[in-house]
């Protein structure tokens, strides 16, 4: 048998040859691109790609068809890539073709002021997402999530903010399930630092409470505070701001409320314990919608939703995309598309900024391996 250093170094020269190739193909790709531009071609030719990729696995021994795939995939993605770049024809599809309206009629700063809609009462967290988004927003507040979408689609408020995910308890499920029935654009994104504590009325001890309430995630975020208290009943309701108006609003002494502190003093409330969330590095991401695309200047991320088909290798062909225009993924959360069994939507946060020629290639070809592809918008997250 060789010695190990003789085997690394046929494998270097074989590698040295590879890539010799590569670039040879990568030559010839460019003559490709120039044939198509004469003739008014496309890039994308899918029974050309798909022979491809069958002929690499029957070339390919039987144990590695499925690499040799994978391989003719990612050399097909480079080469199309290359092609859109020499071609500059990615303007011609149609979401990319709006993405780019929207960046020339976007003014440059983002408003210092704006309408927007929050859920739930003052005090809430999306209220301080909101001020952290916005110098000097008008707030109104809507009772349920899917008003403060139906405020933004009827033109009632410019912007809306959400809560989408926690850095302790998730992802916000209610909050995919509503953004696969509305129509917005996300314009921006921030994170709230969020510290829950046990609120009452003055003069009620821990001892007294038999009764919490509180919105789910926080409930979630506080479980191991809550299981400390095995005589006290915990109720969801509809957001920690709520929570606190209801136990100041209530004849009874002993109920409290997991809200925070500015809800303390908001409402005339006391804390009995504080700081009770289950990890101190609690974070909840809120987004700020709108009703049309704005894509401000600086903005590094996308959000799509997608639907992909229904057969083998198709969400491995869609990451295998990202990699080969090596574009981040952020988030990717998949959830049950009402009314059609067993089919998911699957949200995607990537990292690239909207004018690089690596989105462009993204926006302009990703539509080739997807069912439905929903553009949600480009922005920048606000610290």
């Amino acid at each position: 048998m060789a010695e190990l250093s003789e085997l690394r170094q046929r494998i270097d020269q074989i590698d040295g040859k590879i890539f010799e190739l590569f670039s040879e193909r990568a030559q010839v790709s460019e003559e490709v691109a120039a044939y198509k531009r004469e003739n008014g071609m496309r890039v994308f030719d899918p029974s050309r790609e798909r022979a491809k990729v069958a002929a690499a696995a029957e070339a390919a021994p039987e144990d590695l068809e499925t690499y040799a795939q994978v391989l003719m995939e990612l050399l097909m993605e480079a080469s199309r890539s290359r092609q859109h770049a020499l071609l500059g024809d990615a303007s011609d599809d149609r979401t990319l073709a709006r993405i780019n309206a929207a960046r020339a009629a976007t003014p440059e700063l983002f408003p210092p002021s704006a309408h927007v809609s929050c859920q739930g009462v003052e005090g809430a967290y999306s209220q301080i997402a909101a001020e952290k988004i916005f110098r000097h927003p008008t707030i109104t507040y809507s009772p349920t999530f899917d008003g403060v979408f139906r405020t933004v689609e009827q033109g009632l408020a410019r912007y809306g903010v959400l809560p989408l995910e926690n850095s302790t308890a998730g992802s916000v499920n209610q909050m995919f399930d509503l953004m696969m029935e509305h129509s917005f654009h996300i314009v921006r994104t921030t994170r709230v630092k969020v510290s829950h504590n046990l609120l009452a009325k003055p003069g009620t001890a821990l001892s007294d409470v038999r009764d919490i309430y509180s919105h789910e995630q926080a409930i979630n975020q506080c479980a191991e505070f809550l299981s400390g208290l095995p005589d006290v009943r915990v109720h969801v309701c509809e957001n920690t701001a709520v929570a606190a108006k209801r136990v100041a609003e209530s004849e009874r002494a002993d109920v409290a409320a997991l809200s925070s502190r500015p809800c303390a003093e908001l409402y005339g409330l006391v804390a009995l314990s504080s700081n009770v969330q289950d990890r101190d590095n609690n974070y909840t991401r809120f987004a700020c919608i709108s009703k049309d695309l704005e894509v401000y200047p600086g903005a590094d991320r996308t959000s799509l939703m997608i639907v992909l088909p229904h057969r083998p290798g198709a969400l491995y062909k869609l990451l295998a995309k990202f990699y080969a225009l090596d574009i981040n993924i952020l988030k990717l959360e998949s959830r049950p598309i009402p009314e059609r069994d067993f089919e998911f939507m699957f949200y995607f946060d990537v990292e690239c900024p909207v004018a690089s020629p690596e989105f462009s290639s993204l926006m302009a070809t990703i539509g080739s391996l997807c069912q439905e592809c929903r553009y949600l918008g480009s922005y920048a997250e606000v610290i």
